[in-house]
């Protein structure tokens, strides 16, 4: 199966008209959530710099070419990635021009996924969703697809991990080289990253060194009266209290309810479950020891209706299974940052120019 992140059933969405898509865009979410920025670009990953500020990874809408063939056909390429800091109540697009890739409209492009920031050193992973080979026919800028950089704001960053490449060679899954890196979480100044298509977890060191930390593995699981087999596809990365990796999984086709789970994954060890019972996760945090997880649809990724958006919640995990519900009805949410006693999650993860940030308070 091609896996580039909820894309697959999210071309559902492509045909529904701007007004339609607008509305859904900006449906009432649940009391106590605030808006708090917005017109963002296929927003994807949330993190709280050093400096308390938060960081978005916006993936861009692509741009007029040149054009390569992806998991969901073709995708064209253009410098339309970015990374937004608010910040006093204000949005800035503190890194512009960054390369990105997507299909007609702008929907569900490849690009800026992940981010960390520390100080004025910021650690960024990209998108592919596609072979590794389908960048020789991009520009310059658009071999960073597929990699990990680091920079400073204001200078030029360097690459420091080139995972699409190494899936390239190495095939860590075994169906064909298909790379998408995109949660990322630092444990000091080395990275950790997760690469949807290629159901891996890689660590990268400051040096550029990488290597697997885990392959997650794929599952038999029920449809059309037998049993298919359904990928991992991981999604977001967090250094847990205990200094271990906890990963995400949207699931591959068919996006089953109540399927995803949570990995612990610690360096020389078989990755272990450590949740389930979760719903196509995209995003994951921890914060005064409790796990917080975005469910980017609710009822799974094929029971959203024809030309609507995903909805769904932020939740507080638990290992038994019970998970609470701290904020629902929301937009196609993607990622997830904590601050103090309040939850930012992206909203409209993969829609071009209606992406937002959500304020979602945890009490007390």
């Amino acid at each position: 199966m091609k896996r580039r992140i909820a894309t697959t059933i999210f071309g559902l969405a492509l045909g529904v008209a701007g007004t339609q898509v607008g509305a859904h865009a900006e449906a009432p979410q649940d009391r106590g959530t605030t808006v708090v920025a917005s017109g963002l670009n296929n927003p994807r990953m949330i993190s709280v710099g050093s400096d308390g500020a938060l960081y978005v990874a916006e993936a861009g809408v692509g741009g007029s070419g040149p054009c390569i063939t992806g998991a969901e056909g073709e995708a064209c390429y253009g410098r339309t990635g970015a990374v937004t800091k608010i910040a006093g109540g204000k949005q800035t697009r503190v890194l512009s021009g960054l390369p990105s890739l997507a299909g007609p409209g702008g929907f569900g492009a490849s690009g800026p996924a992940g981010i960390a920031v520390s100080g004025s050193t910021y650690t960024l992973s990209y998108g592919l969703g596609a072979m590794p080979s389908a960048r020789n026919d991009l520009p310059g800028m658009g071999r960073l697809l597929g990699t990990t950089v680091r920079g400073s704001f204001g200078s030029r960053a360097t690459t420091i991990g080139d995972i699409a490449a190494w899936e390239g060679v190495k095939d860590f899954d075994g169906a064909g080289p298909d790379s998408n890196p995109g949660g990322l979480a630092l444990s000091g100044r080395t990275a950790v990253v997760t690469d949807a298509g290629a159901n891996a977890v890689v660590r990268v060191t400051p040096r550029g060194k990488m290597s697997l930390l885990a392959v997650l593995p794929s599952r038999l699981v029920p449809f059309g009266g037998g049993q298919i087999p359904m990928q991992s596809v991981p999604t977001a990365v967090a250094v847990g209290p205990d200094g271990a990796f906890y990963v995400s999984e949207l699931t591959g086709f068919p996006f089953p309810a109540k399927a995803a789970r949570i990995y612990r994954v610690v360096p020389g060890q078989r990755a272990t479950i450590y949740a389930s019972g979760l719903t196509n996760v995209t995003g994951l945090t921890w914060s005064r020891g409790r796990l917080y997880a975005v469910q980017f649809a609710d009822d799974g990724l094929l029971a959203v209706p024809e030309g609507e958006l995903p909805m769904g919640s932020l939740v507080e995990v638990r290992r038994d299974g019970n998970h609470r519900v701290v904020a629902s009805g929301l937009t196609a949410p993607y990622s997830v940052a904590v601050r103090g006693t309040d939850a930012y999650v992206t909203t409209c993860g993969l829609c071009a120019g209606l992406g937002g940030v959500s304020k979602v308070s945890l009490g007390g």
